[in-house]
């Protein structure tokens, strides 16, 4: 069995209790469940992984080089992370950059994302069902 990430980074641990009129009322939990019943019919095994630290996810990412994909939501280290950046970027495999809220709609700083142009693809404003549509994306890459 092989496995896809699904990475989120800061302050989307709190999700369902942090501004839901922005993000919702889904819990992470809820949203891991969500991509473990889209890839439940492959073989792949989802690898969830949440931190407030960019130095913890480039390690989670560079300690999986080996799986199928990846889903990430980096949250605000869209606009900063290029140390998340450059471990994406020696990321063999396809994978899709997640946004609850849809960041066109939103502040200007949120507008530009480093990492996006790296990605497969990107799903914004769509809430938790995004993270669906990311998993269903890969297993069609795959």
């Amino acid at each position: 069995m092989t496995g896809i990430l699904l990475i989120n980074g800061p302050n989307l641990g709190i999700l369902g209790r942090r501004e839901p009129e922005i993000y919702g009322t889904d819990t992470l939990a809820d949203i891991e469940t969500a991509v473990a019943e889209e890839v439940a019919g492959s073989d792949w095994k989802v690898l969830a992984y949440q931190h407030d630290c960019e130095g913890e996810l480039v390690r989670f990412v560079q300690d999986n080089y080996d799986t199928a994909g990846a889903i990430i939501n980096p949250g605000a280290l869209m606009i900063h992370g290029w140390s998340l950046r450059d471990a994406l970027a020696n990321y063999p495999n396809p994978w899709i950059e997640v946004h609850l809220s849809n960041i066109w709609a939103r502040e200007s700083f949120r507008h530009e994302s480093v990492l996006a142009p790296l990605a497969a693809g990107m799903v914004a404003g769509l809430g938790a069902f995004g993270y669906r549509l990311a998993a269903k994306a890969l297993l069609e890459m795959a």
